[in-house]
């Protein structure tokens, strides 16, 4: 967005002198006072974050002044023409300079890397002053032009992230444990996806978000309700795509192929556009991808069934409206399509017996409006979000169909309508050495089930679900320093919700209705005893609405809501020439789990298990090594029990669903030349230790210990950048998940295998 702009040309080169007099303030607020002193305009790549700067005072040119002003932020200044300057995130000379440009003016850093600044805490804020656990993934120019880079993707890099494996638009999500059921059912999801501003998920599955164009992804991990309120038990998984820019016309195309060692071959191809439509006041971008991924499940003749196919696109305006104002429009689909599911019958096996096809989709639609003041005294963004998600999965139903009375029934048709409609206005800016955050949200949510039971001459609907629930909230953060070193942060949001649920019920249609008012808290005490360290405790909590669901009488009744309390304490530490230690404990206390429980006659139901205890530990540490080489690793560990069921009778083992009960993780990375060309290898290892499907002993498989594998090799030069990768390198076969179909479930063990090993090459081109 644009700072400032000047109101006269002045006729001064980038080595002018002259006098510079900014007191210290925040980052925007410098440079907004920067340009109005030496009439220039100072035009930025996003917002900047509201770090505290020096003062700066003295005779000396623009580059100087913006330099002293950037040291530590992780953003550098170019000079575009006599009068007018870009601040952008720091990168390789090789990507930020263009033909024409003038040299640009680095800032001295004042700490060794470049400092992560992240938005997923409501306000620009660096990852070294936040008292919580994030992680946030940055993507290269390669991957950010994949169609390929998916949650799955981030989730080999994150701690605590875990996933189901039904497949492309089924899965599930969780963090840190807190995992209800490995079935997609009613109850709302535990980790909001946040696109941007907006939330697109309430009760849908992970949509799968493919990564293309996208700078970061910031993971939130444990109870966020005091931010983001209702169902964010788990956290927040939140997508922060690249802006419209108006001083910049690029094009980048990327294509690529891939063929699978027992499939099929594949191929994707994606193109970013941005165009300035008003220089320095409107901007454009575009952005569209396809792919074709390929199968691996042989069905009897039916050779590589589960292949599928993908297409998005997303279109952003941006426009510079003065006065540190910006608006920002954004429309965004993908639809996604698996022709047939991925489990199988026995272990280690990639084919399976003669049956119907069951083939999946996963359509989305958004649209969303954000207008935002950034650089001012009190910083004010308004934001609203509308999605469309329609889900529908297919099940083979010539096995298991047999209680509902129709007669030689084929197929389970589950249609899913999901609507959500996210709007939130918040002010926040600092009162003398405080620092504030106001808010005001207003969530419409609603989700329709449609289960039909057909065979080849009729059809007979055997579950009609409807549910609407709207929320209403107030929530406020404040940060008070308490000496030079600590900080305490208290935060809670106020809520109102209602929910209305409809259920067909043997006889007819039933409805009920719902509201509670309540409040979600959260509590940090922070300690920087030195710049890049931090120490913190934090007490954090969420609430979600308690639906309704079908007894064994055949009636309505009313689930209690679930609340999840967490206390954590973490060591976050920046390590010389730019490396990470990020060390994490905790524990939490979940009441009146609900859970989406598979029943015998393959309906999923909702009920109140119990309570549940969850507590682990996670590390992850980043370090370059001498002669370009890069070390990653982490680890965690997670003990995830329901220890009391619903009548408050304790329990013994019984772990909640899908999380890993460690997980150990590893990459080596090294940066060579070949030539002119700039190149790297990179060797990427993951396993996952052992999971169970189900806390309920009726349901429960044992799954997990298993292998991920990754090497890839990139090629820049001359504007082209080329990777060839293998995935699986030992075309493992380890049970990544233990369900498929809900009507076969009694009737065979199913197992879903990995991914078979995969060959990928990919080309980028900018123009």
């Amino acid at each position: 967005m644009a700072i400032a702009s000047t109101s006269g040309a002045a006729d001064a080169r980038e080595s002018d002198r002259r006098r510079i007099d900014i007191a210290a303030a925040s980052l925007p607020e410098a440079v907004a006072e920067l340009s109005h002193e030496a009439n220039v305009s100072i035009g930025t790549e996003g917002s900047l974050p509201r770090l505290r700067t020096p003062a700066v005072k003295g005779r000396m040119s623009i580059a100087e002044a913006l330099a002293r002003l950037l040291a530590g932020s992780g953003y550098t200044a170019r000079q575009v023409s006599s009068t007018a300057w870009r601040i952008e995130r720091a990168r390789s000379v090789s990507t930020t300079r263009k033909p024409g440009d003038r040299p640009v003016a680095s800032a001295p850093s004042a700490e060794v890397g470049e400092p992560i600044v992240v938005t997923a805490s409501k306000r620009d804020q660096r990852l070294d002053d936040l008292p919580m656990a994030l992680s946030v993934v940055r993507l290269s120019d390669l991957h950010r032009l994949s169609p390929s880079r998916s949650t799955a993707s981030i989730a080999t890099e994150v701690e605590g992230l875990s996933l189901t494996s039904l497949g492309p638009g089924r899965n599930r999500m969780f963090l840190r444990g807190v995992a209800d059921s490995p079935f997609n059912g009613e109850s709302q999801s535990t980790v909001a996806v946040v696109l941007d501003d907006a939330r697109v998920t309430y009760s849908a599955p992970d949509p799968d978000i493919r990564l293309v164009d996208v700078d970061r992804v910031e993971v939130i991990k444990g109870p966020q309700g005091s931010l983001y309120g209702t169902g964010a038990l788990g956290g927040i998984y939140h997508i922060v795509t690249r802006h419209a820019d108006p001083d910049v016309t690029e094009l980048t195309a990327s294509a690529g192929a891939e063929i699978s060692a027992s499939g099929d071959a594949g191929y994707s191809a994606s193109a970013v556009a941005n165009l300035p439509l008003a220089p320095g006041q409107a901007g454009l971008r575009l952005v569209g991808y396809t792919a074709r991924e390929p199968g691996w499940i042989d069905t009897d003749e039916r050779s590589d069934g589960n292949s599928g196919r993908l297409l998005g696109a997303r279109a952003g305006l941006g426009v510079n409206a003065g006065a540190h104002w910006r608006l920002d429009l954004t429309g965004f689909i993908q639809l996604l399509d698996s022709h047939d599911s991925q489990y199988v019958y026995a272990p280690g096996a990639r084919s399976r017996p003669e049956q119907q096809p069951e083939p999946h989709d996963n359509d989305l639609r958004h649209v969303s409006a954000r207008l935002a003041r950034q650089g001012s005294a009190i910083d004010v963004v308004l934001s609203t979000g509308r999605t469309w998600h329609e889900v529908g999965s297919t099940y083979d139903a010539t096995v298991g169909a047999e209680s509902f009375g129709l007669a030689d029934p084929q197929l389970l048709e589950d249609e899913r309508q999901y609507r959500v409609w996210d709007s939130e206005l918040r002010l926040s800016g600092k009162l003398g050495s405080w620092d504030w955050l106001f808010g005001v949200s207003h969530v419409r949510a609603r989700q329709n089930f449609l289960w039909t039971l057909a065979s080849e001459t009729s059809e007979l609907v055997i579950d009609d679900d409807r549910r609407k629930t709207v929320d209403t909230a107030a929530f406020g953060d404040l940060t008070i320093p308490l000496g030079s070193d600590l900080r305490l942060n208290a935060g809670a949001r106020l809520f109102h919700s209602i929910v209305k649920e409809t259920r067909l019920l043997p006889s007819g249609l039933e409805s009920e209705r719902q509201s509670r008012s309540g409040m979600t808290p959260s509590l940090a005490l922070s300690w920087h005893p030195r710049a890049g360290r931090l120490v913190y405790l934090r007490y954090g909590s969420a609430y979600r609405h308690g639906g309704s669901d079908i007894n064994s009488g055949g009636e309505l009744e009313t689930l209690k809501s679930d609340e999840l309390a967490i206390i954590e304490a973490g060591w976050r530490e920046t390590l010389g020439s730019g490396g990470q230690l990020d060390v994490g404990l905790y524990h939490g206390w979940w009441e009146n789990l609900q859970s989406d429980m598979l029943q015998p006659n393959g309906l999923i139901e909702t009920e109140n298990a119990g309570n549940a205890r969850i507590a682990g530990a996670e590390v992850s540490f980043e370090q370059p090594l001498a002669r370009s080489w890069k070390l990653q690793a982490g680890a965690s560990y997670t003990m995830a029990k329901l220890v009391r069921n619903a009548l408050g009778y304790e329990l013994g083992d019984r772990h909640l669903p899908v999380v890993p009960e460690y997980v150990l993780r590893g990459a080596l990375a090294y940066d060579f030349k070949i030539g002119r060309a700039d190149s790297s290898l990179r060797l990427q290892l993951r396993y996952l230790g052992p999971a169970r499907l189900s806390f309920d002993p009726t349901l429960d498989r044992p799954m997990g210990k298993l292998l991920e594998s990754r090497i890839e090799a990139t090629v820049a030069v001359d504007g082209f950048e080329t990777a060839v990768a293998v995935s699986n390198l030992f075309d493992s076969k380890a049970d990544s998940f233990a369900f498929g179909n809900p009507l076969r479930f009694s009737a065979a063990r199913q197992y879903t295998p990995q991914d078979p090993l995969l060959i990928s090459l990919a080309v980028l081109k900018r123009f």
